[in-house]
């Protein structure tokens, strides 16, 4: 039976400043859109592992789990890769919500990311379809209704 290969599991964190709900996304060279930060699971770690092993690596700070839903991800999604053929493969995606502030500094990692910065929903909203990861949107109306 040919199928492709096997889902691979990501770990996505949403850095959010709960003053006004903006969030932090990286400007990410190979997928060519602002996405929020994360990583692949590696086999055997713990997705909220995950996280704090990328947030390190990514950006240089510490995961500080967000209210109400902890270590416990908020969000799921399942999404195709783009690419060519051969390389493309299906994410199976955790989001998780951090607490940041647009005051925080950062160490972005240069060979991934293009550039770093803080959206607000209504930007995200109003974004071009293809420039922001194609499930934020629903991601941030569900975070409006369920924390403060």
């Amino acid at each position: 039976m040919g199928c492709g290969p096997s889902p691979h599991l990501v770990a996505y964190f949403l850095l959010r400043d709960p003053a006004d709900g903006a969030v932090l996304l990286v400007d990410h060279r190979l997928a060519g859109m602002w996405l929020p930060s994360g990583g692949h699971v590696e086999p055997g770690e713990h997705p909220a592992d995950t996280v704090r092993r990328e947030l390190r690596e990514e950006l240089g700070v510490t995961a500080v789990f967000a209210p109400p839903f902890g270590e416990r991800p908020a969000f799921l999604t399942v999404t195709g890769t783009v690419g060519p053929p051969e390389q493309r493969h299906t994410d199976v995606s955790l989001w998780y919500v951090l607490s940041g502030r647009r005051d925080q500094r950062f160490t972005p990692d240069p060979v991934e990311f293009a550039g770093i910065r803080w959206w607000t929903p209504g930007e995200v909203d109003d974004a071009p379809a293809g420039t922001v990861e194609p499930h934020l949107g629903r991601m941030l109306t569900k975070l409006a209704a369920t924390t403060p």
